[in-house]
């Protein structure tokens, strides 16, 4: 399959959507997974089409009605992803028994770096818009939606296609298409997407919070750790359907059932619009350390509002994280 799709980049150019293709996969199927299945499969039928592509339309817009197509056949065959908060309304309790759920991976909502999706150079304006679009809770907003609804709005809100363009690609009518934008929309504002702050790498403030947090974590200095924290702070740890809120669950966790993370290093990186931490986790006798987590962490009126441990090892290797603290 890679042979194919090298071959249809080299004679076509499309390494210049993938990209592109990723994040929009990304933002309809809530997983890093699928969304790089989807672009592959994509790959795979541009070219079992290619002698069907009349030119007709730009190849850009080609591409994305397949890759619609793909994303719009799995998830007829699967169930929405989700977050841990959207399976209980309220917190864990007791802490104690926090890992006693589970679910498969398949299950929840999946991370994504912002190298893998946005573009590399771009207006500002385009890249605060796409951070945005894949933050968790706007993702997992999206997931809400209907197919077609979550295709319309991606298209239209994200991606700035115009109505008509997306009736073409729909195949439906542009007054359909403005009817699902405004149910989508009315969705999403009922789901609270945006409740965090935007994150910018170059704020010096948030730049002192998260190396509070990276020396409070590593050092496991709870006391210090938890001060960090917004007093409606929470924790949740997908494949288990645990979510915490609050310092003291959060403090009570680390020190109790979490004790395991002690001596960990994080790596920074930036995923779902939001600042991130390559999670390695002391192991054996000798303490070499090994991928454990990916903490997304979002930050509010200068504190930590939400960690997000996602604990798919696979997912370094996906991403491209190293499989080692020191590379």
């Amino acid at each position: 399959m890679s042979t194919i799709v090298t071959g249809i980049e080299q004679e076509w150019s499309l390494d210049e959507h993938r990209r592109e293709l990723v994040g929009y996969c990304y933002r309809m199927l809530g997983s890093a997974f699928d969304a790089e299945d989807a672009v592959q499969e994509t790959m795979v039928r541009a070219w079992r089409a290619r002698d069907r592509f009349e030119g007709r339309s730009t190849l850009r817009s080609w591409l994305y009605r397949i890759a619609t197509n793909v994303c719009m056949d799995t998830l007829s065959s699967r169930n929405r992803r989700a977050r841990p908060m959207d399976m209980s309304t309220s917190a864990w309790q007791p802490v104690e028994a926090s890992l006693a759920a589970r679910q498969p991976e398949e299950s929840w909502m999946e991370p994504i770096l912002d190298a893998q999706v946005l573009p590399v150079v771009a207006d500002p304006a385009d890249v605060a818009v796409g951070r945005e679009s894949i933050r968790l809770a706007f993702v997992a907003a999206l997931q809400h939606l209907p197919p077609r609804q979550r295709a319309v709005l991606i298209l239209r809100d994200v991606l700035r296609w115009k109505a008509d363009e997306v009736a073409t690609l729909l195949e439906t009518s542009t007054a359909s298409v403005n009817s699902a934008l405004q149910r989508a929309r009315a969705t999403l504002d009922t789901r609270g997407a945006t409740s965090e702050e935007a994150y910018d790498p170059l704020d010096e403030a948030q730049r002192e919070l998260l190396a509070q947090y990276v020396e409070a974590f590593e050092s496991y200095d709870v006391d210090r750790f938890v001060a960090l924290l917004h007093q409606d702070a929470t924790q949740n740890m997908p494949p288990y359907e645990m979510w915490l809120e609050g310092p003291e669950a959060i403090g009570a966790w680390m020190l109790g059932v979490g004790i395991g993370c002690r001596g960990s290093r994080l790596l920074p990186t930036v995923a779902n619009g939001a600042p991130a931490f390559a999670q390695y986790r002391a192991s054996g006798p000798d303490g070499r350390h090994e991928p454990w987590a990916l903490q997304v962490v979002e930050v509010a009126d200068g504190q930590v509002m939400a960690i997000t441990s996602f604990l798919d090892t696979r997912l370094f290797a996906l991403l491209g994280l190293p499989a080692h603290p020191d590379g």
